[in-house]
């Protein structure tokens, strides 16, 4: 399978890239010079508010925004500052579990302790604090912060708070996993700092693993540094750009070809990839061509297509796409996709498809949440567990953290994907000025009925003497001709003078009102 990447970056303001199987585009990251990306930044912040009621901290990192820092993202070792010993807690955890199955049943976080202290012991106001952004802000919500550090090189992650060596659970295969964690305990890692193998490190040698590690520890003792030195806020230390982090985190030995479209970036790339990864340098080419490059691969229909609520499937049938605040929800329908086997095998054929396609939305969009899908009903279990299995194994390849239950008995499946910045439709896309983001206006009708009821509010008012109203073209049309004989009848018995005037340059709910009395002041109605 033939399998590029693709990088537009020939804009200052954006920059693209697009990942292609097959001629088909599998993954799309793009990001805008206008909007500031946090995620990954390390920042040494002072705590300005505390809040006991959520048990999170507001934190000052130097951006104009507070971030938010919840306890369960506070790492062990802040323990110590309000009196608590983090090996004690964990012997209490230890005790819980083998006493109360219900304590073992609970969620733990990425193997973080379940037992915490108040973080109101923990910190004060003015406190200083060591915080990584893991997700940015979402409309007035502030970045979330977390003190669980998380430095990636290309086959390894620095994590000194972790204070031992593991190897990514995404690498399955037990031999290898040993094999990595004897090459880590060869390369003898400082004691108190921790690494994770990353999937990219599967098949490597201890050579590549080696070189990587020293790089990482190059960099923590720069960042150890600044921390001792600089006083909060302040930034320490800055993921880098797009392009260099998006090579270093996908590319591997199955990407076929990297063309970049502008040179600088080119030659950036080619130094990066020289350092770090020399087997894939020879893969890297400067696109030239006179056509831009997503113009030449046929993915600008594509890239549209992202944004529209619903999708087609190859075969018939379709999903339709919402999204709120908090959650996702997907439809799936039949449309015209028939078999000729039953009601039940087609309606299975068509989830597995739906499944397939509903994975990729996910990862073009960059939808998080909750996510539930609506599949089409089906009788049968093993139909219902073989939906389940193909919207699994099509996620599996999808680098954010996601979680996926069985189907409910309404014949739903919820699932979560880690939400790590907004979707890719808030930050290309704002609300419509015309609507509000509802995604539908008010009838000429319903308008025409508004603007009658404020007019019998405005004939009630005595000092009124002429009542101006400015409306959409529709609007005003359907006013002077569906309600004449109303507003004749209200300019009776107000003795007042009513103007409609329609405009096709005012939005369909535009509603603009002016009454005045008989000297032409202008009164404001009690609305």
């Amino acid at each position: 399978m033939k399998k590029e990447m693709l990088i537009n970056a020939s804009q200052n303001e954006e920059c693209r890239i697009a990942i292609v199987e097959e001629g088909r585009l599998e993954e799309l990251y793009v990001e805008r010079a206008s909007q500031d990306n946090y995620v990954g930044n390390i920042y040494k912040g002072r705590i300005v508010n505390l809040e006991p009621s959520i048990q999170a901290a507001f934190v000052d990192f130097g951006v104009g925004r507070n971030g938010f820092l919840h306890i369960s993202d506070v790492e062990p070792s802040y323990y110590r500052q309000g009196g608590y010993d983090p090996e004690e807690l964990r012997r209490k955890e230890r005790e819980e579990e083998r006493n109360n199955p219900r304590f073992q049943k609970r969620p733990r976080s990425n193997g973080r302790p379940r037992i915490k202290p108040p973080i109101q012991d923990l910190f004060q106001r003015g406190d200083e604090v060591l915080v990584q952004v893991i997700k940015e802000g979402i409309g007035n919500k502030g970045p979330t912060l977390s003190t669980y550090i998380s430095i990636p090189g290309r086959y390894l992650v620095l994590m000194p708070a972790l204070g031992r060596v593991g190897v990514s659970r995404k690498i399955e295969d037990e031999d290898e996993r040993h094999r990595l964690k004897d090459i880590l305990y060869e390369m003898n890692p400082p004691k108190g700092l921790g690494f994770i193998v990353r999937t990219a490190g599967q098949g490597r040698s201890q050579k590549e693993l080696s070189r990587d590690l020293a790089y990482l520890l190059r960099l923590w003792k720069v960042i150890a540094r600044r921390v001792q030195k600089q006083e909060a806020p302040v930034d320490i230390y800055e993921e880098s750009d797009m392009i260099i982090r998006t090579i270093r985190d996908i590319v591997s030995t199955d990407i076929d070809s990297i063309l970049i479209d502008r040179e600088d970036a080119y030659e950036r790339a080619r130094e990066f990839l020289k350092i770090v990864m020399p087997r894939q340098a020879d893969c890297l080419q400067h696109y030239t061509g006179k056509d831009p490059l997503f113009h030449k691969y046929k993915l600008e229909q594509e890239i549209a297509q992202i944004h529209r609520r619903e999708v087609p499937l190859p075969n018939g049938g379709s999903i339709v796409i919402d999204q709120t605040e908090a959650l996702v929800a997907i439809d799936v329908n039949s449309g015209s996709f028939r078999t000729e086997e039953s009601a039940d095998e087609t309606a299975y054929r068509l989830n597995v498809a739906a499944a397939k396609e509903i994975s990729r939305q996910l990862r073009l969009r960059d939808l998080g949440g909750v996510i539930v899908n609506d599949f089409i009903d089906m009788r049968r279990e093993k139909h219902r567990r073989g939906v389940e299995r193909a919207l699994r194994d099509a996620m599996k390849r999808d680098r954010a953290r996601t979680k996926i239950l069985r189907t409910s008995p309404f014949g739903l499946v919820e699932m979560t994907r880690q939400r790590i910045k907004p979707g890719i439709k808030r930050s290309l896309y704002s609300d419509c000025p015309c609507c509000g983001g509802r995604g539908v206006v008010k009838t000429a009708e319903s308008m025409a009925l508004e603007v009658i009821r404020v007019i019998m509010l405005a004939a009630q008012q005595p000092k009124i003497a002429e009542v101006k109203v400015r409306v959409n073209e529709d609007v005003a049309t359907f006013l002077n001709n569906q309600k004449r004989k109303e507003l004749a009848e209200l300019e009776s018995e107000g003795d007042l003078e009513i103007k409609i005037s329609g405009s096709e340059n005012v939005y369909p709910e535009h509603l603009e009102l002016d009454c005045t009395d008989s000297n032409g002041n202008r009164i404001n109605l009690p609305v």
